[in-house]
Order: structure tokens, then sequence, then C-alpha cells
């Protein structure tokens, strides 16, 4: 094959896995920014190496292995991406001090948009959505590298055990040794399967979120509290302390969110498969500026967790506004 050949041909051939083998990589990684770098990075290497491709594989197949190592490669000697929850603390008061850490490689969300949740081979990933929520991704992130990669080519790709032995360069026995150990400790830290929200929200979680975006316009706190589980979680990366128990959030959000009545708007998105939010608060200008991404997990028809992150950047990766105008109206 000429180098022309392998110039023309390769795009053809591949570009059409870039969706799936990003979400591959930010579930390995938990970050948005190292998915984005690493993917490139994997097809920089695949380019290069296609004209000794000799097709044993599946196209797909052989990008995985790449981006696999690729991964694995970056991953060596960097710290684990949590989210507060699982910094081993426990959870703090509603009158505790907030504290930031901005030192702490945080846990980030993906946008839907960004990842192959609705692929056209079901049979090569199962459960495409389950596995980038939000809680599996931050579950992963207390398993070293190599059992992550084991068992998100065994479990989510549904590989056979012999070859993730061929791509990783290990044995039939250490992949199923490492896939053992990886179930045993995901299981110990994962949370519940009652909190995956399906592909399409039934009419009931449309009110819910409609009461959601209604509540926090007008900082009604009785009305935002009906709308939590009892034991519901709230946490807010780069913040170190995480909540739980409805009387402790609400608390929290009248005594320490800044925000008053009408001057909160939410912008609608998806994110790891899940319901989310941009919140804007109105500043001097009149004008709505951005304040956190609220990501909410959903449990018999009420909020069960919501991670808040204060991380303005991800307005622009979760294509919102970087503004709103001050007749800004959810209707509009």
């Amino acid at each position: 094959m000429t180098e022309q050949a392998v110039t023309e041909d390769f795009p053809t051939v591949s570009e059409q896995y870039r969706r799936e083998i990003f979400a591959h990589c930010y579930r390995m990684t938990g970050s948005t920014q190292d998915a984005e770098d690493l993917v490139q990075e994997t097809y920089l290497r695949a380019w290069r190496a296609y004209d000794a491709f000799e097709h044993r594989s599946s196209v797909r197949t052989w990008l995985y292995r790449i981006a696999t190592n690729t991964c694995l490669t970056a991953l060596d000697g960097r710290a684990r991406r949590p989210l507060p929850t699982g910094l081993g603390q426990p959870s703090i008061a509603a009158s505790d001090p907030i504290v930031e850490d901005f030192e702490v490689p945080w846990l980030q969300p993906v946008p839907d948009a960004a990842v192959d949740t609705d692929t056209r081979d079901p049979a090569a990933i199962i459960g495409a959505r389950e596995s980038i929520r939000l809680a599996f991704i931050a579950a992963l992130q207390h398993l070293p590298p190599l059992q992550r990669a084991v068992l998100v080519l065994r479990d989510v790709l549904a590989w056979r055990a012999k070859e993730v032995a061929d791509a990783l360069g290990t044995s039939v026995a250490s992949v199923n040794s490492a896939l053992q150990r990886a179930r045993a400790q995901l299981a110990e830290v994962q949370a519940s399967e009652d909190t995956v929200c399906a592909d399409e929200l039934t009419p009931e979680q449309h009110d819910l979120l409609d009461r959601w975006t209604a509540a926090f316009w007008e900082k009604d706190i009785d009305a935002i509290t009906r709308l939590f589980t009892t034991d519901i979680v709230w946490e807010m990366p780069p913040h170190v302390g995480w909540y739980q128990g409805a009387d402790v959030v609400a608390e929290l959000i009248d005594t320490a969110c800044p925000g008053t009545r009408h001057t909160m708007r939410l912008v609608p998105t998806r994110a790891n498969g899940q319901p989310a939010f941009g919140l804007y608060l109105r500043g001097d200008d009149g004008r709505y500026h951005p304040f956190h991404l609220q990501v909410l997990s959903l449990r018999d028809g009420v909020a069960a967790h919501v991670v808040a992150f204060f991380d303005t950047g991800l307005f622009a990766t979760f294509g919102l506004p970087a503004v709103l105008p001050a007749d800004y109206s959810p209707a509009g």
C-alpha cells in the first residue's frame, strides 16, 4: 500500500469510530480535555501505523487497542480524578466552612453529544449510556489504570479475555485476575443501579425538571426540597465537602447560594446520559452569567444525587451560552 493510498483510505475507514473512541478515552481518564488529547494521539498513531495494519482484526478493534494503550501510558503516575464523595471524608453540615481545592484533578462531566451512546453496533457496546453515567465514571476512578482498562474492555465492550490479553500484552490469567479484583472494588463504591436514567425521560421526569427550573427561579426552598429524596447527596467540586439529606441540602442552598428570587436561570442540557442544567446568576449588568453546571441523578421521580460543577469553562464545553440577556426566558 502506497503512502498516498494510506493517507486517502485511513480517514474513510476510521472516522466513523471517533466518538466511541472519545467515550472510551473519557471512561479511562474521567476528563474531557484529556480524552480529546488522547483521541488525537490515538488517531495519529493509527495513521502512522496503518500501512502495516494487516486487518487480522476490525479497524474498530484495532483503534480500541491503540487508544487503550495510549491511555495507559498517559495515566502512568497520574493521580485519579475523584468527586468530593470519593475523597474518603464524611458528609458535612450546611453551616461548615466551604473549602475549595484547585490542586485536585477533579472528575469532569461529558456532554451527551460528544460520546457515542447511540451506537449502531449494539452487540459490540453493551449499555453504552449506563457505562458513561457519572456514578460509573467516578467508580472507575477508584481502580488502578490497568484494572480500569480490563474492566472497560471486558464488561463495557464485551471483549473476550484472550482479546484483552493480546491488546494489553499480558496473559489471560492476568486479565481474569485483574477483572475479578476490579469488579470487587467497583462493587464497594459504585452507586445503586436505580439512579440510572433511561434513554428517554418520562413525562413525570420532564415535569420534575420543569418544576426544578421554576423552584430555582423563585428560590423556593420548600419547593426545591420536595424535589429531593430524603437521602439526597449534593457535591460541588472543587469544593471538597459534600452534603447528604434533604434538610441539609435545602439549608445549604438557602444560606450559602448567592442567588436570590428571580436571579437564577437554568438552561437544560445533557451530561453523562443524565439531565443537566447550566445555572446562571444575574449580574450587576442585568444579564445572567455562568455560575455552575448541575448534573442530576433521578430516583423515584425526584433528585437523588446532584453534582454542581463550579467550573464555568464547562459551559463552552457543553455549548451553553457565555451569557444570557436580561430578558431571557426559558420559554422564549
